[in-house]
């Protein structure tokens, strides 16, 4: 059988029978006795995030043409409850990440919506995955690409970062956005004071602008 990357659910390490072991580093990194300190930061970025496709070609394309990320990586294997397989396929992002999709061929699994919120029955905007845009100028260059690639973005300034917006294939929004000011002592106050209380402020929902992709 070949080892495929699917990480099984402890749910399934139990009916499968496999063994979860923790691997502690000799003489440790001190990170944990580190993060309960008060004012501790430590940067922890992602590998990758994974979401399922319906559709590879337009999801590649997409994520190649539209987005950028080249494609980097793809593995195919048995799934793990061995009933089809899988292949999954990743998109480097940049600074050592990645993004993948899993493109699923097995049967038994339920018809599905790929969208990470339309699938839930939530509004587009809730569940989404934001990409770093390093400068105002690099965004801008990101959703001319977009709009050139034939798809419309949404761009929004939301005070503290900048943002354009898109839809994938799947229905998923995608979103790159560009932080403009660092925090402060009151953000992170402020931080803590909205969300340990029951019925905050409301601000007005933020202005935005419609970039339409020219017609073909």
């Amino acid at each position: 059988m070949r080892v495929g990357v699917v990480v099984p659910t402890l749910e399934l390490h139990e009916r499968i029978g496999v063994e979860v072991v923790r691997v502690q580093r000799a003489g440790g990194d001190r990170h944990g006795a580190e993060a309960t300190r008060g004012g501790y930061r430590v940067g922890m970025p992602f590998h990758h995030v994974a979401v399922a496709t319906r559709d590879l070609d337009a999801t590649r394309t997409f994520y190649t043409e539209a987005m950028g990320f080249p494609l980097v990586k793809v593995e195919a294997a048995a799934t793990l409850e061995q009933t089809g397989w899988a292949r999954h396929v990743f998109f480097d992002t940049g600074g050592g990440e990645l993004f993948a999709v899993w493109d699923l061929h097995d049967d038994t699994l339920p018809d599905f919506d790929p969208a990470i919120s339309r699938g839930l029955g939530l509004p587009t905007w809730v569940n989404h995955i934001a990409f770093a845009a390093s400068s105002l100028d690099d965004l801008a260059a990101r959703r001319q690409r977009l709009l050139d690639c034939g798809h419309d973005v949404i761009e929004i300034d939301h005070g503290w970062c900048h943002s354009i917006y898109a839809n994938d294939p799947n229905g998923t929004l995608v979103e790159f956005c560009c932080t403009t000011r660092a925090f402060t002592e009151t953000d992170v106050d402020e931080a803590a004071r909205l969300v340990a209380i029951a019925d905050p402020p409301l601000a007005e929902p933020p202005a935005f602008e419609i970039h339409e992709a020219p017609k073909a």
